[in-house]
């Protein structure tokens, strides 16, 4: 992002009245002087990616020398004493250098930002060289920490609270020190923290170090900030959420725990009762924010998780005093936006106070019991999507995996809602193979039955869900459900009959399914091979590259070599175009290739280059199987599509039809 401008950043909002603004403009080597800076718990950790790296990096570059960049506002907090003065390690400097203590309420990504930099050009340096005519060591001490012995004290000048997981990883992964603490627990927001060092690194591993010296100076001396410090009759929880909307935009989940800290200070209860509720919230979003950042590759999405949440815990609430009809309970459950309900509706502080309406009151024994499930939630959410990271039994993890494939989120909640509520293994078995099923049906589907995907919560699923947790529903009513629904549309004939007349006019190839249904064939045929090696992997396969392919057309779009015009001559160009993407024709490929060879002849395909290993022979089970073809012609796609739509029933208990209804659904029904 670019920084905003000082006149276009806060306007004439009466919330900042009561701000202290120092009108003037302060490097960051000034705002570093006898000032400690800590992030409070209510603040969500460092969130910028590389998109705003760049553009600071960009900033920064295009910085001449000798000019200033206005950065923007620093907003803070004084610390009150009762706080710092448990803060054994930094005492010393508070009271022996008349440090003054400081939470950050706005602008912590980019202080935070400039401090890695910082540090990452320190790592450039050895222990006896000097930047601009300054020790290694004394830069450390002004930005980094000081040590009131010179030996192992620190002090770190600015950081994290130290119940806050970044505490630990700023401290050590990213300056690199020693910690007499065992802990390295990882988030979401600790793995933006190595990323902004790893690219940093990269941009200076070739700077000279007249280059490193400027952009120390840059950084330093000619990035200009404003400070605004508020006033401690000022509520800063209502502050930072609404200064916190600016840049980065916070998620609903980083919001929602600003604001339960804030109501937590609001209860009329006991002191140690509303310490416990604020210990219990940072504790739960530790928790959300280790297991939604656990798998480094595919980091799970913050308000995904809050959704899903919010459909099984409230979902009740929500369909209360509403009438049975299915209709009157979607429209009720998408009328209502989830962050409204939660942060406009819920979580406020009107249903705080003692003459609050009862139905609307909130408790301390509430806002504890909401947070606590989602705690419990967030452990089961990261399995559901990583289950071969879990504890789950191999069989478990096998159809959770199968439904990941599948990729459609909208039975999330009622997936969610089981696996919490039901511990048998065999009625969790049965549901997974339920839910597999229905969601592969619902992928064959147009439009005309595709409705529930406008949405990432389907209605079914919703209720359903809602129903489990209130107990209307038992674990196995709920399979019931699912498999009858599946079972009355594969049994409808408008139903089959819209399938095969979407597949005749619109091919194979650009079905959402087309990938995982590959996949499963490729299973089936190394089951029939009876050995584990795999020789397709799901990451690689799903993965979209330019210009290369995983699903390719074994008579190629471009087919203008002799082979093909040979053997495809005397149809029509509509006839061709139904062949290539008709399922016959379709092949996964178990590593993805250039483009350029899928137009090769047959047995070029089935070779591969001289040298080379890409060709069918030496491919997954499925290629293999085409390498028993002696050469493709129309009737080979044929047979071999007939052979799929077979194992498409077979596999998901679906009856496509006769030979002739299958012909039409392959889009094949002008061949004899």
């Amino acid at each position: 992002m670019r920084f905003t401008p000082f006149s276009t950043t806060y306007g004439t909002n009466s919330s900042f009245r009561k701000i202290n603004m120092d009108n003037q403009l302060l490097t960051l080597s000034k705002i570093f002087t006898e000032r400690l800076f800590r992030i409070p718990d209510y603040q969500r950790g460092y969130a910028w990616g590389e998109k705003q790296l760049k553009d600071f990096w960009n900033d920064i570059q295009q910085l001449e020398q000798g000019h200033n960049h206005y950065t923007g506002v620093l907003t803070l907090e004084s610390v009150p004493h009762e706080v710092f003065r448990k803060w054994d390690d930094d005492l010393w400097i508070i009271d022996a250098k008349s440090y003054q203590p400081y939470f950050v309420v706005d602008g912590q990504q980019r202080l935070t930002t400039a401090i890695i930099l910082i540090q990452t050009i320190l790592e450039k340096i050895d222990s006896g060289e000097k930047l601009n005519f300054t020790e290694r060591s004394d830069i450390q001490r002004r930005f980094i920490f000081d040590s009131k012995d010179d030996g192992i004290s620190r002090s770190y000048l600015f950081g994290y609270e130290k119940d806050n997981p970044s505490y630990e990883y700023l401290k050590t992964k990213i300056f690199g020190e020693i910690s007499s603490s065992d802990s390295s627990e990882e988030t979401a927001y600790t793995q933006n923290l190595a990323r902004a060092k790893e690219f940093f690194a990269e941009r200076l591993s070739e700077l000279p170090h007249q280059g490193l010296e400027s952009l120390y100076k840059k950084i330093t001396q000619h990035l200009l900030f404003n400070i605004f410090t508020i006033s401690e009759d000022v509520d800063v929880c209502v502050a930072f959420e609404t200064m916190n909307n600016r840049g980065k935009p916070l998620s609903y989940l980083e919001l929602l725990k600003n604001r339960l800290i804030y109501l937590s200070l609001k209860f009329d209860a006991d002191e140690y009762e509303r310490r416990k509720l604020r210990a219990t919230i940072n504790d739960c979003w530790k928790a959300i924010y280790h297991n939604l950042g656990r798998n480094k590759s595919q980091p799970l999405d913050d308000d995904l998780f809050l959704q899903t949440h919010f459909v099984t815990y409230f979902g009740k609430n929500i369909f209360d005093h509403i009438p049975d009809g299915k209709e009157e309970r979607y429209e009720r459950l998408y009328r209502i936006n989830y962050s409204n309900y939660l942060l406009g509706d819920r979580f406020v502080s009107r249903n705080v106070v003692a003459d609050a309406p009862a139905e609307k009151r909130i408790t301390v024994s509430d806002v504890y019991s909401y947070v606590s499930s989602l705690q419990e939630a967030v452990k089961t959410w990261y399995k559901m999507w990583n289950p071969l990271d879990s504890d789950f039994s191999p069989e478990i993890q096998l159809w959770l995996d199968k439904i990941n494939r599948i990729n459609i989120p909208t039975f999330r909640p009622l997936i969610l809602a089981f696996l919490q509520s039901e511990q048998s293994e065999f009625s969790r078995l049965a549901f997974l193979k339920a839910i597999e099923r229905h969601l592969f049906i619902l992928s064959l589907m147009n439009s005309r039955y595709n409705f529930q995907f406008d949405f990432e919560i389907s209605p079914q699923s919703a209720e359903l869900a809602i129903e489990l947790t209130s107990g209307k529903l038992t674990p196995e009513n709920v399979i019931k459900s699912i498999s009858e629904n599946t079972s009355d549309l594969t049994k409808n004939h408008e139903f089959i009959q819209q399938i095969v007349n979407r597949f005749r006019s619109s091919g194979f190839y650009y079905w959402n399914g087309i990938r995982y249904f590959l996949f499963e064939y490729n299973l089936s045929l190394q089951e029939k091979s009876k050995t584990e090696r795999p020789k397709i992997f799901w990451p690689e396969f799903s993965e979209t590259k330019s210009d290369y392919i995983s699903v390719e057309h074994i008579y190629p779009r471009q087919a203008r070599n002799e082979y093909w015009t040979s053997r495809f001559k005397g149809l029509s160009q509509k006839q061709k175009e139904a062949l290539r993407d008709s399922l016959g024709n379709l092949l996964p490929l178990s590593k993805p290739k250039n483009s350029s060879l899928s137009n090769n002849p047959f047995p070029d395909k089935v070779d591969g280059p001289k040298g080379s290993s890409i060709g069918y022979r030496y491919g997954c089970y499925a290629e293999n199987e085409v390498t028993k073809e002696k050469e493709w012609t129309p009737n080979s796609i044929l047979l071999r599509g007939l052979k799929l739509i077979h194992f498409l029933e077979r596999r998901w208990n679906i009856e496509i039809g006769d030979e002739k209804q299958k012909k039409v659904m392959l889009g094949l029904d002008f061949m004899k």
